[in-house]
Parts: structure tokens; C-alpha cells; sequence
């Protein structure tokens, strides 16, 4: 097993007692903070002063919601006001936290005053609404070490908690064997927030980080967990085993080892993971919490006949990508929009196929409204 460092800060400690969904606040508060003008630069402490002020936001074992960035269909200027609306629609349903500026963020496609203004949004509905200890995961993952660590200066004030940080690719060729251990070693020394290690082959030319690798890096008291995108629930298993992850039933140690897909949520938790940071939690986010609750009570039967529901709609994610989510949300939800250019923008016999596609799983999130 290995161990973890015996005086970590207080937002790389975990705690069980802390209340996860305080009541929240008037929707009207909420709606009445969202201007452009309100998130200009100058206002980059804002945001920040919010962690000072309170408890450190702790990371839970749980669902956590790799939120949907949303444009006006008409200029593709950040939509702030449904960024907020989606942010506080999330954390009703109970989800253990959130993050920004993912692959369902649409990242790629930010600068970065918008990557802050998208973080800055979200964390102020959230605490506008009375979410005050939800965590925001910020994605800080770029090419060099120099950027990627002025993405998580960057993360900090604007309100975000931890920094998600994939491993650069674009030389690929080029890195030693030692290159990405050195590159998470560095940005974790630098970071004024921990960082999770993100292992997503698909999004980084192929580079699957080991568990070898995950396990020692683990041992760094500025890293304190990790995201599988890989769908690897054997490497997941023996990292979680390695750092005696936390899970809904134990503390562990703290550091915390997420799957990265609703598709298997339950097989995340029966191999000792702590949850999932999964982008189905948009569409389904009720659903998404529900296995992990029936799994913790001990109703694996029951959790079983979710998690099939719950992986045939992730499907219909997986396969329809950004596109089809945002598609969904406007069909079930009445909000949405487009994905930013050069992105497609589906058609009615696209939009009916990706309905279609949810339709099974909308209709269970709805029944647990």
C-alpha cells in the first residue's frame, strides 16, 4: 500500500461529515448576478475569496459532473446565465461536485479569459444558491508545463479547488521515459491547488499513463487523485488497492480514484474506486447519484438494473459526443444550444436520433425527480 504523506493540507483531507447538499437559496439570487461585466479581468479575486472565507471544499467519493459550456446560438459568446442555471440544476440532484474546462466544456475551444469566466459563473451559482462546500474540479491539462501550470494559477482565482491535469502529447515522440513523471512532479510543485492525474488515451495521441507510474506519482503530497477515461477497471483497481482510495464507506486515505465514464460507475465502486467524474451526469445526473447510493446501501440487485439503464444512455453520449448532449438537453430540458464551430450543428432528423438515444434514460432521471 502506498502511503500517503501524514500532515496534508486541509484540502487534500477528506471528511465525511461535512453536509453535502446545504438547502439551497432562492433561484432568483442566482439569476440575479450574471452580467459579462461583472466577470471582467479586475475580478479575479472575486471568485477565490469564497475558499478563503470558508471551509476547504473537500473531494468526496461520488458523481461529479464534467459540466456542458453554453454559447448564444446566434454570436457563440459564453451564455453565463445558463452556465449558472446548469451549474445549480446539477448540485439539486445531489452530486458530490463539478468540473470545468473538460472535453464536455468544450476547453479546446476557450481562451483563456473564458476558461475563467466559465469557472468564475460556476462558482458563484453555486454558492449564490447555498452549494457553498460543492468543489469545482478545474481541467488545466496544455502542452508545456509553463501553461499548464499558469492554467491552475489561473483555476485558483477564479474559484476553482483542484486542477485536472492530462499529460501533453504533441511530443510524444520526443518525451523519455521519465518525461511525464517529471511534468506532473513539476506542476504539482507549482500548483497552488492539488491537482488530479487525467488519463484519457483517446484525447492525448495514445499516451496511457500505467498504474506504476499513477501509484508513485500518488505519493506527491500536491496530487491527490486521479481520473480513468481509459475504461481500465483493472488498472483502476490496482491503484485504488495501492493508495487506499477513499470510498462511499471508507476514508481510506484520502486520495480519491475516479472512473471516467457513467458506464461503469458500478463497476468503479465493486473494484474500490471512489466514484466517477462523468459527463452522462449532464443529461442524468439523479440517475448517476442513484447507483452510488444503492451500492453503498448494499442493493447491488438494484444497482445492477441502473447501471444497465445508465450505460445504454452513456452510449448514446459516447457516441454522439458533445453534440448529441447539448442536442438532448434542449429536447428534454429546454436549454442547450450549439457546440462551438467547427463543431456540426445537428439537423431535426440528427436532433430526433439523439432524443431517441436518451429517451430511456431521461425518462428514469425523471421518475427520481
Amino acid at each position: 500500500m502506498t502511503p500517503r504523506h501524514s500532515d496534508p493540507s486541509p484540502r487534500n483531507t477528506f471528511h465525511q461529515d461535512l453536509p453535502l447538499n446545504p438547502a439551497p437559496r432562492s433561484q432568483s439570487i442566482v439569476e440575479s448576478i450574471y452580467s459579462q461585466s461583472q466577470f471582467s479581468e479586475s475580478s479575479d479575486s472575486t471568485a477565490a475569496s469564497s475558499i478563503d472565507d470558508a471551509h476547504p471544499r473537500l473531494l468526496r467519493p461520488g458523481v461529479y459532473v464534467p459540466t456542458v459550456t453554453f454559447f448564444h446560438e446566434d454570436t457563440e459568446d459564453l451564455d453565463l446565465g445558463t452556465i449558472a442555471k446548469h451549474a445549480v440544476r446539477l448540485a439539486q440532484a445531489g452530486v458530490a461536485g463539478l468540473t470545468t474546462q473538460g472535453s464536455n466544456g468544450e476547453a479546446v475551444h476557450l481562451t483563456h479569459q473564458e476558461r475563467k469566466l466559465v469557472t468564475k459563473a460556476t462558482r458563484n451559482a453555486l454558492d449564490s444558491a447555498g452549494y457553498q462546500p460543492l468543489p469545482i474540479i478545474v481541467g488545466c491539462g496544455s502542452q508545456s508545463t509553463r501553461e499548464t501550470v499558469e492554467l491552475c494559477r489561473e483555476a485558483m482565482t477564479s474559484g476553482g479547488d483542484y486542477a485536472l491535469v492530462l499529460p501533453p502529447s504533441y511530443y510524444k515522440a520526443m518525451y523519455k521515459p521519465e518525461s511525464l513523471v517529471e511534468f506532473f512532479e513539476e506542476v504539482a510543485d507549482a500548483s497552488p491547488i492539488p491537482i488530479l492525474i487525467y488519463n484519457y488515451p483517446g484525447a492525448v495521441a495514445g499516451i496511457d499513463i500505467d498504474s506504476d507510474v499513477i501509484t508513485k506519482l500518488a505519493k506527491h503530497p500536491n496530487i491527490v487523485g486521479c481520473k480513468l477515461t481509459c475504461g481500465n477497471t483493472g488498472k483502476l483497481g490496482r491503484i485504488a488497492s495501492a493508495v487506499d482510495a477513499v470510498t462511499p464507506s471508507e476514508d481510506g486515505s484520502g486520495f480519491i480514484c475516479m472512473g471516467g465514464s457513467a458506464d461503469f460507475t458500478l463497476q468503479t465502486l465493486v473494484v474500490g474506486g471512489s466514484g466517477i467524474i462523468g459527463g452522462l451526469g449532464n443529461i442524468a445526473p439523479r440517475a448517476c447519484v442513484r447507483i452510488t447510493e444503492l451500492y453503498k446501501a448494499g442493493k447491488m440487485d438494484k444497482a445492477k438494473k441502473l447501471q444497465a439503464i445508465v450505460a445504454r444512455g452513456d452510449w448514446a453520449a459516447i457516441s454522439s459526443g458533445i453534440v448529441g448532449t447539448k442536442s438532448a438537453l434542449k429536447t428534454y430540458y429546454g436549454y442547450g444550444g450549439f457546440a462551438r464551430k467547427p463543431l456540426p450543428r445537428p439537423n431535426k432528423q440528427e436532433a430526433d436520433k439523439y432524443a431517441s438515444g436518451f429517451k430511456e434514460l431521461v425518462e428514469l432521471e425523471k421518475s427520481l425527480s
